[in-house]
């Protein structure tokens, strides 16, 4: 799969942005807890939060660390297997999982790109959005940093970046348990038991920060907002 259009779903998208666009599905719902360390919030919005949404601001940067790349958007996810993800800035692109299917629109493409849901969510970020096995998929550790030193939960601690170390936040890190996926490691930060950012390392060295803002992990949301139609005219893709 290539770098420039694969994703943690499907070819054809954006790599970094879609990595990232569900990866931050993993962390977003906890808002909801407050618990001693970050790994113990993680557990508690696999275990507990059903439903959220919430924008972002997404920077990706370079394994370099000399180009970066901004974008905006929007998200939502109702538990078990139904999420919503939308970039609105630069460009518009669309994933969607209805429960069944993953589906993946590209507007500039006018391109619709198809699988189903247990072949394209997987061992992933987006398994813990839909429900999937923590424990099972994922390593946890605290990011120790100057405020959180050790861990409390029993997590192991990982080192923090610069940014991570000086930020502020109560860091968790999740690395997949399978080694040969499209990401290395997500890093989730709390603010006071508020979800505030999250970091996602991908297999080419490439990372993504998103920061969140209007989360709402008590929102009733519409069945149909976890439905897509493809829009008239767009090729439409069904990969196995």
């Amino acid at each position: 799969m290539t770098q420039t259009n694969g994703s943690i779903f499907l070819p054809r998208m954006s790599a970094t942005s879609r990595t990232a666009a569900v990866a931050v599905c993993l962390s977003i719902a906890c808002v909801a807890t407050a618990r001693a360390d970050a790994v113990a919030s993680l557990r508690a919005f696999v275990k507990d939060v059903q439903s959220g949404q919430g924008s972002f601001v997404q920077t990706v940067t370079s394994p370099d660390g000399k180009r970066t790349r901004k974008s905006e958007g929007t998200l939502a996810f109702q538990r078990p297997d139904r999420f919503r993800f939308v970039y609105t800035k630069p460009t518009e692109q669309v994933i969607v999982g209805d429960g069944k299917k993953v589906w993946l629109y590209d507007a500039d493409l006018n391109q619709v790109t198809v699988r189903p849901m247990t072949q394209a969510v997987g061992a992933t970020p987006a398994a813990l959005l839909a429900g999937g096995a923590l424990e099972r998929d994922f390593v946890l550790s605290n990011v120790a940093t100057i405020d959180v030193p050790a861990s409390s939960s029993g997590a192991a601690a990982a080192t923090p970046t610069a940014q991570q170390a000086t930020s502020g936040l109560k860091w968790v890190e999740a690395r997949p348990r399978n080694k040969d996926g499209q990401f290395q490691s997500v890093r989730v930060g709390f603010r006071q038991g508020q979800l505030a950012e999250l970091e996602i390392l991908d297999s080419f060295g490439q990372r993504s920060r998103l920061t969140f803002t209007q989360f709402d992990s008590r929102a009733k949301l519409a069945a149909d907002r976890f439905q897509f139609t493809p829009p008239k005219g767009a090729d439409v893709l069904e990969q196995p």
